[in-house]
């Protein structure tokens, strides 16, 4: 593995133990019955004794002040000697799913407690990726698995994640690799699960969701990922065009303004196109937007990064709120005309039932207020997306812990649980900064 991942991060079964078989060494276990601790010992060709040391040096490796317990600092500190991204908040996590009795520490029976449930789940799934039963994961064997969970992925990305957990380099993953690798991740453990995990704790440069959904791999090319945003984002603002025209038309009333007269307004005016006037501009925007945001989004990690003496992959949550905000403002601001004519357009009076040309409209402006007309409300637009950004992030972020912890029992949310999660704190981010839109809009509109 090149760069930070390959360097970093070593396998989590810190202190190494001795190990109980040659290197390479395939161990197949033939016991029959149930899978239980039993199958563990004889995968790792480790005595009971011998386990309970190894569990013993792990914890005092985390015990390193000899108090006889874990708290959260200790368990950061140790995760953090492990170069394990503190942004990824395994020691809050670890910490919960460890302290059965919820008095936030961790005493040596509830970590051993931990480790006898997890390895066991580890041996598990092992196991079911191991089809040939050899006793050791072949690359195949680990792709097969991931594409039957839905997961794409190419050869050289299959290559770098073997040989992140293959620590002896020789193609195959033993269990004692497996276990290694997996044993402090304190969430369940699905084929899904783990692919995400190594891409975090890697440091796989997926993007950011500011521009980017988090999952989208590193061989997906990025111009397909802007050609389905832009379909998904035309598709997204024609399907909700009327209520933007509805929106729209309810901020520049200076008097009391109910939906439902508005509604009739624009029905008898324009009939049900009047409720799409303004959409194509709003679709023409999508793409130069989110392209302009992409790429000073991408030069503004790079820049923080060098600042900070870091790579940009390691500016933190702070970092990145600040080169989304920067970016969302800069591509504001490039689109902001094509913003102030669609308000304009959506606006004005109909003529004759027909709504007004856009070129006259555009040139309109341009002679009777001059070129700067074309910014007017640009100030308030911009004071609104740092607050927004951050307001969407924290409750996001929060609410994905929540849910992670108190509804999933500790494992991952899926799609439609980040999607509820993106719901909630894009529409509280969106009303705490709504004053602001309204007098964007009454800018764009000319009413001050």
């Amino acid at each position: 593995m090149t760069g930070a991942a390959g360097q970093g991060v070593e396998h989590v079964g810190l202190p190494k133990m001795e190990a109980k078989s040659k290197p390479g060494c395939c161990n197949s276990v033939k016991k029959p019955g149930p899978v239980s601790m039993d199958h563990v010992l004889l995968a790792l060709r480790e005595t009971k004794e011998e386990r309970e040391l190894r569990i013993r040096s792990l914890f005092n490796f985390f015990d390193a002040a000899n108090v006889g317990f874990l708290d959260y600092t200790q368990i950061e500190k140790g995760l953090s000697a492990l170069q394990i991204p503190a942004e990824y908040k395994y020691a809050n996590d670890l910490l919960k799913v460890c302290d059965a009795n919820r008095d936030g520490r961790v005493d040596y029976l509830e970590f051993k407690r931990y480790m006898d449930d997890k390895e066991l789940e580890l041996y598990k799934i092992f196991q079911a990726i191991d089809v040939e039963h050899s006793g050791c994961i072949l690359p195949e064997e680990l792709w097969d698995a991931l594409v039957k969970s839905g997961i794409q992925i190419d050869d050289e990305e299959l290559a770098r994640f073997v040989e992140h957990v293959d620590k002896d380099n020789n193609g195959i993953i033993t269990f004692e690799e497996w276990r290694d690798f997996l044993l402090l991740y304190p969430h369940e453990a699905t084929i899904e699960n783990i692919y995400h995990h190594w891409e975090r704790v890697c440091l796989v440069d997926i993007g950011e969701h500011v521009v980017i959904p988090q999952g989208i791999s590193k061989h997906v090319h990025r111009s397909n990922y802007f050609i389905a945003g832009g379909i998904a984002g035309a598709a997204s603002r024609t399907a909700t065009a009327p209520l933007d025209r509805l929106k729209v038309v309810l901020q520049v009333q200076t008097t009391r303004a109910s939906i439902l007269p508005a509604v009739k307004k624009i029905w008898k005016e324009d009939g049900i196109l009047g409720f799409f006037r303004g959409n194509g501009l709003n679709v023409m925007k999508v793409a130069p937007e989110s392209a302009i945001k992409f790429y000073a989004y991408e030069m503004l990690k790079n820049i923080i990064g060098e600042s900070m003496g870091d790579t940009k992959e390691d500016i933190g949550a702070s970092g990145r709120l600040i080169a989304g905000g920067v970016a969302g403002a800069v591509a504001q601001t490039a689109i902001y005309p094509m913003d102030l004519v669609k308000t304009r357009l959506q606006t004005c009076a109909s003529e004759g039932g027909r709504a007004p040309k856009l070129g006259k409209l555009t040139k309109d402006i341009w002679v009777q207020e001059g070129p700067r007309a074309f910014y007017k409300g640009l100030v308030p637009s911009l004071l609104g997306i740092i607050p927004y950004a951050g307001i969407d992030l924290a409750v996001y972020e929060s609410l994905k812990d929540f849910s992670r912890t108190y509804i999933l029992q500790e494992s991952e949310p899926g799609p439609l649980v980040q999607l509820g999660c993106g719901t909630i704190s894009g529409a509280l981010g969106a009303t705490c900064v709504y004053p602001l839109q309204v007098i964007r809009t009454r800018y764009d509109y000319n009413v001050y």
